[in-house]
């Protein structure tokens, strides 16, 4: 078949069918750009640890000068393309604002990302080395990345937040919505296949393996069919809690306890009380309370079995 009518056929699908960027108008964020900002971030957040050669002490203020140079650029550009898709009167203004109040912000995300290093340090006998987490755990991307967007989404800037996330998803098989609400010291055991969406709320000082979800039960719908956006959708996990693999949580009404243990595989969609042990016996569910000192001995008898080690 010649070139010509398939030209001529992807032409009228634009016109006919949308998906085709914003010719004559506000252009959208490039993916390319944003990829390359997410590594910038990460360079940002642990300067040595992705540089083809170590620089030295002396050089890190001329590096990091040079990073934040290029990055306020870029970001401010992205923004600015976010906010014009949003119809902002003063894009290119506002997002001069929103790109320097992110930067501004690294500092405490810093300290709030080593919290989840030493997470996963301490939750995974198998780290050597707080150097190895940070170069070779796939949570400390998706985590990090999550919390920079975090950010943007609670300023209310579109479509960048979730390009972000998005490319800590294609990279460890983790989808995190910017919108989620994460405390200190959490970590993502294995992380893939792991599902976190926009309305939940995360405690401190929680473990999570391969393959949970923290999801919406169902979508309400307006009277004209549509999804109604902005409700409370997703599971709100308190602190000090283990979620084991292929557990999936659901419903905006759903809470976990603090001190809580969810089993492997197990399918939630009630609250359970501070202190449950949540796991199955044969077919039924079994919700109780966990007795003095089970934690461990529930732990060992997990990574024992077949439920998530390789």
């Amino acid at each position: 078949m010649p070139l010509e009518p398939i030209k001529a056929a992807l032409l009228r699908s634009y016109e006919q069918d949308g998906g085709i960027n914003h010719l004559d108008g506000s252009n959208l964020p490039s993916e390319a750009a944003v990829d390359a900002l997410a590594r910038g971030f990460m360079h940002l957040l642990f300067p040595g640890f992705f540089e083809s050669q170590t620089p030295s002490r002396s050089e890190v203020a001329d590096l990091v000068g040079a990073l934040l140079t290029k990055i306020e650029r870029s970001l401010r550009t992205e923004i600015a393309k976010s906010l014009a898709f949003a119809g902002h009167a003063d894009a290119k203004g506002a997002a001069k604002e929103e790109a320097l109040h992110l930067l501004g912000e690294l500092p405490g995300l810093r300290k709030l990302i080593q919290t989840d290093v030493e997470a996963a340090y301490n939750g995974d006998p198998a780290a050597r080395s707080h150097d190895e987490i940070i170069l070779a755990y796939p949570c400390v991307l998706v985590i990090s990345l999550q919390r920079i967007a975090h950010i943007l989404y609670q300023r209310g800037v579109p479509l960048l937040p979730r390009m972000l996330t998005e490319y800590a998803h294609e990279r460890t098989g983790a989808d995190i919505h910017p919108g989620a609400r994460i405390g200190t010291h959490f970590f993502i055991d294995h992380c893939t296949g792991v599902v976190i969406g926009e309305t939940t709320t995360i405690g401190d000082h929680v473990k999570l393996y391969q393959g949970v979800t923290l999801g919406a039960k169902s979508f309400a719908l307006d009277p004209q069919g549509n999804p109604v956006k902005g409700v409370k959708r997703h599971p709100d996990v308190g602190d000090h809690v283990t979620i084991y693999a292929g557990a999936t949580i659901l419903g905006g009404d759903t809470r976990v306890g603090a001190h809580s243990i969810i089993g492997s595989n197990v399918w939630l969609m009630n609250s359970i009380p501070e202190h449950s042990l949540v796991t199955y016996e044969g077919a039924n569910l079994s919700v109780r309370h966990r007795r003095k000192h089970e934690s461990l001995e529930v732990e060992l008898s997990f990574t024992s079995g077949d439920h998530y080690e390789i």
